[in-house]
């Protein structure tokens, strides 16, 4: 790895790469997940998920199975306690699937009908496996196509925005790109499956769980159950990876009801099968993308259409067309997202929501344009380069993409290229270089924190926030200690604990950004304190925090992390493999507060870029509506063999509202790889592929063009 090219100078801990707070707990087994905390008298519980993709539920065979060994209880729609989703939470109204157990309708393959209770998980599974349920199955549709009908445009904010005449200015550009491009349905499967423990203490509820925000989860948990919010407590320390996944689910929610119903402990684990059917994913996409532009490449019109899927029981919207609304000038600036309702379970966020898929059609297409055009990739994005935000007018707080792709085509060597397909070649690979750019907004939530000095010198930080493998634990104790002018050594940072207070979940790339905010208020409010001087009392000396205020108040900017993707594929002409050859991706992603956990979180992005464009495909029988091969075996991602070389590295950008410089880093690095290798593809063999993955079998359906023929 490079060093970087950062020149915001670091004086203290914030900028100097730091190892984990937790990573020797974590190598050695001394770290304990949430599937691994014990508790006394213990009971497991072990899901039933409907077999049809619509109907009803008739009748649940309860009786053999509560016979057998070890077995306490079967909860189902027709005997579990009652909840209330007729609320709004922190993100909106629930999906009604935490409203588990309440009726006998089955939405979708996958949905929650029983759990089975008993003494070992081994017991509740077997027993789980021998519960014979009984349905009246209905015709169900889950066939997802471009402009099928039933497609509609939500009511909600932000779902369509238009500036300008598109259909003229389409009409008066001399260069013209019209062109539908797709992506499949992509999972989320993290390494630590989803798991709760729940039971109550004293007519308190305790829940120990992996999520992306103890608060968040404990805040739905009380107003499911109408219970009183200071009566929830959920813990979640350590989180073996999250994306999007980890927020209230129904395991959390079941784990609930039995505790509830047994009046013992009682931890739900889902199975690797059951995570990708219960806990959402990245719907499948159409994309049309229409550029027009004048002959030396400048837009007129900007037109993009997405379509995704979502349930028949709930809205969610992967809002593709919102990538380019922060990225080129033009003209004319129309973006709209739509949806079907199909008989499939609720798709959710999953890294980098929208812009993933968004920005594989939009920079694909910036590509075309420019061969259209006979300009350098590099050079159109350039000459379309916003002045403020092209729909909003709004200005920017700081925008480096053209330093990003600088530094970036400096150091890939894009000088050199040429730009004409299908000439580089070694043997049977035919090479190629492309590339992309990048975005992702910078967004705040509210957040509480509190600092402590104790008596014996050190300072303890509580925060209800999340480190689901980003190094944020690390992260804030290099904030705090900053802020309190001592040494990273006297600082311990407890987190993921919802007593400790409101905090934003890790999502969004806030998570970081928001609870370095109330650290730094806490810890500056306490340093002043011990400046006035006076002993510590033995229960220590605490300063607390709340940017409700201070977030409000901000001033109406476009805010946005910016990067520059560079890819160098080589496509096998006799058997379509496509192997990614080296990657570099330059980013201006705010203040960069430790480099050695960033750099890891966006070569994590840039390698699951790579495996979006080569490999991520779920597929579903059409027959049944269920996942082909839901696991880790069927579902194809990168391995070790098919990453090479990625560079990640930053130039200069630290957001001069941010009390740290924080923009965020957990997102950006996905976006815009998929289309720097679709893009490198092109150049390497002559044929745009519009439609992820780009497997063996495309290559090979699609041909290619070797040098010989491009020149002839």
């Amino acid at each position: 790895m490079t060093t970087t090219t950062a020149t915001t100078a670091v004086t203290g801990a914030v900028g100097t790469p730091h190892t984990r707070i937790e990573g020797r707990d974590k190598v050695t087994g001394a770290a304990r997940y949430a599937g691994e905390i014990p508790f006394t008298n213990l009971a497991h519980g072990w899901l039933v998920l409907s077999t049809i993709a619509r109907g009803r539920v008739r009748s649940v065979d309860t009786e053999p199975v509560l016979a057998m060994p070890g077995v306490v209880s079967v909860l189902h729609h027709g005997n579990a306690p009652r909840v209330d989703g007729d609320y709004v939470g922190m993100l909106g109204r629930p999906d009604p699937v935490l409203e588990v157990f309440q009726h006998d309708r089955v939405p979708y393959v996958g949905w929650p009908v029983a759990l089975v209770v008993a003494e070992t998980s081994e017991q509740a599974r077997e027993a789980a496996e021998a519960l014979v349920v009984h349905y009246d199955q209905e015709q169900h549709d889950v066939a997802f196509s471009a402009g099928r009908p039933g497609t509609y445009t939500p009511e909600t904010d932000g779902m369509r925005v238009a500036k300008g005449d598109l259909e003229a200015q389409l009409d008066a550009s001399a260069h013209v790109v019209d062109a539908e491009y797709t992506t499949p349905e992509e999972h989320h499967t993290s390494m630590e499956p989803h798991v709760a423990t729940a039971r109550w203490d004293g007519g308190r509820l305790e829940v120990v769980d992996s999520n992306q925000g103890s608060s968040w989860v404990a805040s739905e948990l009380a107003q499911l159950f109408s219970l009183d919010p200071a009566s929830v407590r959920v813990q979640s320390e350590h989180v073996g990876g999250a994306f999007g996944s980890k927020g209230p689910r129904a395991h959390q929610v079941l784990a609930v009801m039995a505790a509830t119903a047994l009046d013992r402990p009682v931890r739900v684990v889902l199975t690797r099968p059951q995570v990708f059917s219960l806990i959402g994913y990245r719907s499948p996409t159409t994309q049309r993308v229409r550029l027009g532009a004048d002959p030396d490449g400048r837009l007129r019109a900007f037109d993009h259409q997405a379509q995704s899927l979502s349930s028949t029981v709930h809205e969610f919207v992967e809002e593709s067309a919102g990538f380019g609304r922060a990225m080129y000038a033009a003209d004319a600036h129309h973006t709209v997202n739509r949806v079907v309702r199909l008989d499939l379970p609720t798709p959710t966020w999953v890294r980098a929501p929208g812009e993933a898929p968004g920005s594989f059609a939009v920079e694909s297409a910036l590509d075309e344009l420019a061969e259209r055009c006979g300009i350098d990739p590099i050079a159109l994005r350039v000459r379309n380069e916003p002045d403020v935000g092209p729909v909003s007018g709004l200005p920017f707080s700081s925008r480096n993409l053209l330093a990003c792709f600088e530094e970036g085509a400096r150091r890939f060597g894009w000088a050199d290229r040429d730009p004409r397909p299908g000439l580089r070649r070694e043997g049977r690979w035919l090479l190629g270089t492309g590339t992309a750019s990048a975005t992702f907004p910078v967004l705040v939530a509210p957040s509480t924190a509190a600092v402590t000095a104790e008596a014996d010198g050190t300072f303890t930080v509580r925060i209800t926030a999340a480190d689901v493998g980003t190094g944020a634990r690390t992260a804030l104790t290099l904030i705090a200690a900053d802020a309190l002018e001592v040494p990273t050594d006297r600082v311990r940072v407890r987190i993921a604990d919802s007593d400790f207070g409101h905090a934003m979940l890790a999502g969004g790339s806030m998570g970081t950004r928001s609870w370095g905010w109330a650290v730094m208020l806490a810890a500056r409010e306490l340093r002043e304190k011990l400046l006035l001087g006076g002993d510590i009392p033995s229960e220590g000396l605490t300063a607390r925090s709340d940017t409700s205020d201070v977030i409000g108040a901000l001033s109406q900017k476009e805010r946005h992390a910016f990067g520059a993707q560079f890819a160098e594929v080589a496509v096998d002409v006799t058997t379509g493999e496509v192997r990614v050859r080296r990657m570099l991706g330059i980013f201006a992603a705010g203040r960069i507060v430790n480099p050695l956990t960033a750099r890891s979180q966006l070569v994590g992005g840039m390698t699951w870029g790579l495996s979006m464009a080569l490999h991520e495909e779920a597929v579903r029988d059409p027959a049944t509506g269920s996942l082909v091969g839901p696991d880790l075996a069927g579902y194809h991602i990168a391995s070790h063999a098919d990453v090479p070389h990625i560079e990640a590295d930053w130039v200069d950008d630290p957001d001069a509202e941010d009390p740290v410089g924080i923009k965020g880093v957990g997102e950006i690095g996905i976006v815009g790889a998929a289309a720097a290798i679709a893009n490198a593809v092109r150049h390497a063999t002559g044929v745009r592929h519009r439609s992820l993955p780009i497997r063996p079998d495309r290559i090979l359906a699609a041909g290619t063009v070797t040098g010989e023929e491009h020149r002839a």
